[in-house]
């Protein structure tokens, strides 16, 4: 079996490369890449049978990876943060490891991966597929305070999430915005992908917001959102985003 491990910590990359030789001497890793980039630039001209693949890189988080190039190889995901298994589910997640990686976990991962493909007679298209067919529960609702009031704004009612200066805000469709107590890196995968979109580092759109798109400078997209972006706020499509854009919308 050949492997792909991605991985910005060298001495963690390494550790992984032995435990994998321990389990099964005949596993070939292919390469240790650290980065979003390496890893594009790896999977845009080469393949694996199974990638272990860290969330947070040198360069960012690993999920842009596959907003920019197509990725058709289950992954074992292998990091420190527990907040991003949701989001794991849509990406060809076989298995969710914890750091430290124990033995006996990784060992199981391997056999899940093994059982998934051997039930679907090799077929690599059937396991992901298969992969996928999980659905994860999504965050439905949340809860916002304004001084001593509470309400809930059910998720549907969002049409997008956004940063400005030093807090997260969310819209809704008739126009309040609110103040939300999380980043957007913690917010984007707690979302269903297939509504909503991390379009760059300062919003998170849901797609029934989206109004008009023109073409912009540089291969971006320009976005105009219905309820309106208020604080002179441009929404562009950043350029490593444009393809995992593209796709969402004609999905």
């Amino acid at each position: 079996m050949k492997v792909l491990i991605i991985e910005d910590e060298q001495v963690a990359a390494e550790k992984l490369d032995s435990m994998l030789s321990e389990i099964d001497p005949s596993i070939q890793v292919m390469g240790r890449l650290g980065s979003v980039k390496e890893s594009v630039d790896w999977l845009s001209a080469k393949s694996a049978d199974l990638i272990f693949m860290d969330i947070q890189l040198s360069d960012g988080i690993c999920f842009d990876i596959f907003d920019r190039v197509p990725v058709n190889t289950p992954v074992i995901f292998t990091t420190a943060y527990d907040q991003y298994a949701i989001k794991a589910f849509d990406v060809n997640s076989v298995s969710y490891l914890l750091k430290p990686i124990r033995l006996k976990d990784l060992r199981e991962s391997l056999n899940k991966y093994q059982s998934l493909k051997s039930s679907l007679g090799m077929d690599i298209e059937a396991l992901m597929a298969q992969l996928k067919g999980s659905e994860p529960p999504y965050k439905k609702r949340f809860l916002i305070q304004i001084g001593e009031k509470i309400r809930k704004i059910e998720t549907q009612e969002i049409a997008y999430f956004y940063a400005h200066e030093k807090g997260v805000y969310l819209k809704t469709f008739k126009g309040n915005n609110y103040p939300v107590e999380s980043s957007l890196d913690k917010l984007e995968p707690l979302l269903n992908p297939d509504q909503f979109y991390r379009v760059n580092r300062k919003f998170l759109v849901n797609m029934q917001a989206i109004q008009n798109m023109t073409a912009y400078s540089r291969g971006r997209i320009k976005t105009e959102l219905n309820p309106p972006v208020e604080n002179d706020l441009e929404v562009i499509v950043s350029i490593d985003r444009v393809y995992g854009f593209k796709k969402w919308l004609n999905s």
